[in-house]
């Protein structure tokens, strides 16, 4: 049974009915430095991850080419699109749950929040751990950020941040259930690098919290598809060559 995932989505869709009912209530201050605390949490969390990378190269070149792939397929307006979906959704069924911020604030905050809660490499690969191991303990503290995450965010989005669990479920519950299917197939250096690309997009998406600079965060996203067999192609047929 995915306890990891349900409980990492239910923190989510709750954190978000919390800051999309309440949220008028958080006094501004509040809502700005923790903001900030969240960006710093995310790159921190990414820092983690990255030290770990065992092939630098192979890692470099998933993020430059996922990246551009991204780019090239619309990836981010992709889940741009996605996001406005939902929110209209929201719109119809409670008036006055929208969005005071302009359509194109709202996106970067938007997809801000779908891509640290649906493609951090801490929740993916807690999910692939989760499936093999059975230990939901990754899973489970990234379920106490993203719940006050999922609260700030909504207090300024709106209800619509409550249905990004719906996603995150969705993949998070795949991944739980295709782990012992992934994880023999990978190597140690393998996952490292994975969890280092991921720490990648995390310090992208904590750069993005706090408004330094907006990173394409989310067409990084096939970056996480190409890492793992790069890094074995790297280890196998460059590094014999070196």
């Amino acid at each position: 049974m995915p306890t990891g995932v349900i409980i990492n989505s239910l923190a989510i869709f709750l954190g978000g009915i919390v800051g999309g009912f309440w949220g008028k209530i958080f006094p501004d201050r509040l809502k700005t430095e923790l903001n900030n605390i969240f960006g710093v949490c995310s790159m921190g969390m990414g820092i983690v991850s990255v030290i770990l990378m065992k092939n630098m190269p192979a890692v470099i070149m998933a993020i430059v080419v996922g990246t551009g792939l991204g780019i090239l397929l619309n990836f981010g307006q992709g889940i741009n699109r996605a996001g406005l979906t939902m929110q209209k959704g929201v719109a119809k069924l409670l008036p006055n749950a929208s969005s005071n911020l302009s359509q194109d604030e709202f996106l970067i905050n938007l997809l801000t929040v779908i891509v640290l809660f649906c493609a951090s490499g801490t929740g993916i690969y807690g999910s692939l751990d989760s499936g093999i191991s059975g230990d939901a303990t990754i899973l489970i503290s990234k379920s106490v950020l993203d719940f006050f995450t999922a609260a700030i965010f909504a207090s300024t989005l709106g209800l619509v941040v409550s249905l990004i669990a719906i996603p995150q479920f969705i993949i998070f519950t795949a991944l739980f259930l295709l782990a012992k299917v992934i994880i023999p197939l990978t190597t140690p250096a393998m996952i490292a690098d994975f969890k280092a690309c991921g720490g990648f997009l995390m310090i992208a998406t904590g750069f993005r919290i706090i408004k330094v600079k907006m990173f394409p965060t989310a067409d990084m996203i096939p970056a996480m598809i190409l890492v793992m067999p790069l890094s074995w192609l790297w280890t196998n047929f460059i590094v014999p060559l070196l």
